[in-house]
């Protein structure tokens, strides 16, 4: 996904009319990045504006993401919590690197009306509201109430009051008065989603622009062009990382292990520990699909993502791990593979790597991603047929994970 013409000045503006700075708590948790590190806890460190001004300064004008609540607020914000494996960040001021990319894909104009999902901490928000030229014109959504108010707050030490309206914008969207006909013409995501909820498409207009971050789990900008006929389609941009959307929570990466670890103490409703067949285990050949497996190509990872449900990835004991949460696959380092629960996921990975080999191993600039109102897919070279068929598979669900490849 090639960015639109880039508006630098318009944009550098916003970034110094809304600076970060009054979007940042006084004590936070700092999360250094690099475009596309996701942003585990365990590496951050602790910024108190008060007894370390000069660090907390360099670390909000630094591109780090600043987290600012943990489980959903659940969990008290502190150096000792949030470096604790077992919480999960809920709220935070995202990269800068990630925010301004995002925007310039978002590509606002003066004038239009935008729809921010997930407020956070309101900073998108604001620079949506700067970018449009009317912050009346623009109305954020965050599921949380007190995260919501904070927002605002925000928002208003920079004379922005953009509508900031609680409730989930997964199921239902509300419009403020002034919005006549309720369509927006930029619709910006600051949450991970695996499933695009089609209300967003409903209410964009025509020709208007969704930019999202996919991340079932691997993550990439996606930029989904709204058309006539009432679907939507664009392709995939720059990596990213970000919490999920509340309604669509996976298992992160540093929580995968802990879950697995109890894993036959806990099954999936309906099925008991007699049910689940026994681990598989095989040696791989080196040369063979797996080699290529442990450091997929881009255009690889999305496919993996989206008809595996996981892409490989290295676990703290070195093991390269996939999971669905309740199958599993794990090689060590003498190239030992094990599988167990009902899904063969490394198999089915390298039914997708055969596949993708075949056609030419197509990168980002052939696959992208379309939504209609009764299914939504990763396309490969044509938005109206799903990669599942483009790579003469067969499916038992080509818009979920589960998908069987031959």
């Amino acid at each position: 996904m090639p960015p639109p013409p880039p508006q630098p000045d318009a944009l550098a503006d916003a970034l110094i009319r809304v600076p970060r700075h009054e979007f940042i708590p006084s004590q936070a948790w700092a999360v250094p990045q690099g475009v596309g590190t996701p942003p585990a806890a365990a590496s951050g460190y602790w910024i108190d504006q008060h007894r370390d001004p000069d660090r907390w300064w360099r670390a909000v004008y630094s591109d780090s993401v600043i987290v600012t609540q943990l489980d959903g607020g659940r969990t008290a914000l502190t150096p000792a919590n949030a470096a604790a494996p077992s919480t999960a960040p809920s709220c935070a001021a995202s990269s800068p690197l990630l925010v301004t990319a995002g925007l310039r894909h978002l590509a606002v104009r003066p004038g239009d009306r935008v729809l921010d999902i997930g407020g956070g901490t309101g900073w998108t928000s604001g620079l949506c509201a700067y970018l449009t030229g009317d912050d009346a014109l623009v109305t954020t959504v965050e599921i949380d109430p007190d995260l919501a108010r904070t927002a605002a707050e925000n928002l208003a030490r920079c004379g922005l009051r953009p509508s900031v309206v609680t409730g989930d914008a997964a199921t239902e969207l509300q419009t403020p008065h002034s919005h006549s006909d309720g369509l927006f013409d930029r619709v910006h995501v600051t949450c991970g989603i695996t499933h695009v909820p089609y209300v967003w498409v409903e209410r964009t207009r025509p020709g208007g622009h969704i930019v999202l971050p996919y991340n079932p789990p691997v993550g990439r900008l996606l930029r989904l062009t709204v058309l006539d006929d009432g679907t939507a389609t664009g392709r995939f941009g720059e990596e990213c990382s970000y919490m999920p959307l509340r309604s669509q929570r996976l298992p992160q990466p540093h929580q995968h292990q802990h879950q697995h670890q109890h894993q036959h103490q806990h099954t999936n409703e309906g099925t008991t520990a007699a049910d689940t067949p026994p681990p598989r285990v095989r040696s791989l050949n080196s040369g063979n699909d797996s080699e290529s497996l442990l450091h997929p190509a881009p255009g690889l990872q999305v496919l993996l993502a989206s008809l595996v449900g996981d892409e490989p990835w290295v676990s703290g004991s070195g093991s390269v791990l996939l999971t669905d949460g309740v199958s599993r696959a794990t090689v060590d380092k003498g190239g030992r593979l094990t599988q167990s629960g009902p899904r063969d996921l490394w198999d089915e990975a390298e039914s997708v790597h055969r596949a993708w080999t075949r056609q030419g191993r197509p990168g980002l600039d052939r696959i992208g991603f379309t939504v209609t109102p009764e299914r939504q897919y990763v396309w490969m070279d044509d938005p109206a047929v799903p990669a599942v068929r483009a790579l003469d598979t067969v499916a038992g669900n080509a818009t979920t994970v589960g998908a069987s490849l031959g």
